[in-house]
């Protein structure tokens, strides 16, 4: 009996170093490989075969369940995080094609001009606008040359019409005397054959 009890003690003792050792796989700060390793060369073989006490398969499974745990919810907040940088990276892109499309608005106006609903570029507008106001101004000599020309002729036309008048009227005094000249001759050549005519 007491070999028995002394085997039975010394079993205790293998077990409990065992339990101990294989109990350092589920403590400490191991990655899981290493927790695996650990829990392989600290439990005992039988032939092919490695005994693991279920305490020890127990805290590997929650400790394999909890680093699977927190490596899930790690890629949930990375992917909400990747989900907020790409609601973030489409905002930034909305307000850069705003930035775009305000800068290609601000060229085109400061390249175009409007007249009349249509759309010109400024040299085109400022080509179009000299030669009308070249037009304009060719225009207006022309009219100005012609009023000068016919108020030149209409002068003319005046000193012709005056001319013609004066010599009208100095005809027409010269007509006159003429006529009361001969009037009056010919009335003393009446009264001259009166008079004869009476003597």
């Amino acid at each position: 009996m007491k070999k028995s009890l002394v085997l039975w003690v010394c079993l205790l003792a293998s077990s409990i170093t065992f339990a101990q050792q294989a109990a350092e796989a589920v403590q400490g700060n191991y990655t899981l490989r290493d927790r695996f390793q650990l829990m392989k060369t600290k439990s005992q073989s039988y032939n092919d075969y490695k005994v693991i006490k279920e305490t020890v398969l127990d805290g590997v499974w929650k400790i394999i369940n909890d680093s699977l745990n927190a490596k899930n919810a790690a890629i949930r907040g990375a992917q909400a995080n990747i989900n907020g940088l790409k609601g973030q990276l489409a905002k930034t892109e909305e307000a850069l094609k705003a930035k775009e499309k305000s800068m290609t608005d601000i060229l085109y106006a400061s390249t175009h001009i409007t007249v009349l609903g249509i759309s010109f570029t400024k040299g085109v507008f400022l080509t179009v606008m000299a030669c009308l106001l070249g037009g304009l101004i060719a225009f207006v000599a022309v009219i100005f040359g012609r009023m000068q020309l016919q108020s030149k002729s209409l002068s003319e036309r005046n000193l012709a019409v005056s001319a013609l008048t004066n010599e009208f009227e100095e005809y027409k005094h010269r007509a006159m005397d003429k006529q009361t000249k001969l009037s009056r001759e010919l009335q003393d050549e009446r009264n001259k054959l009166a008079s004869m005519r009476h003597s």
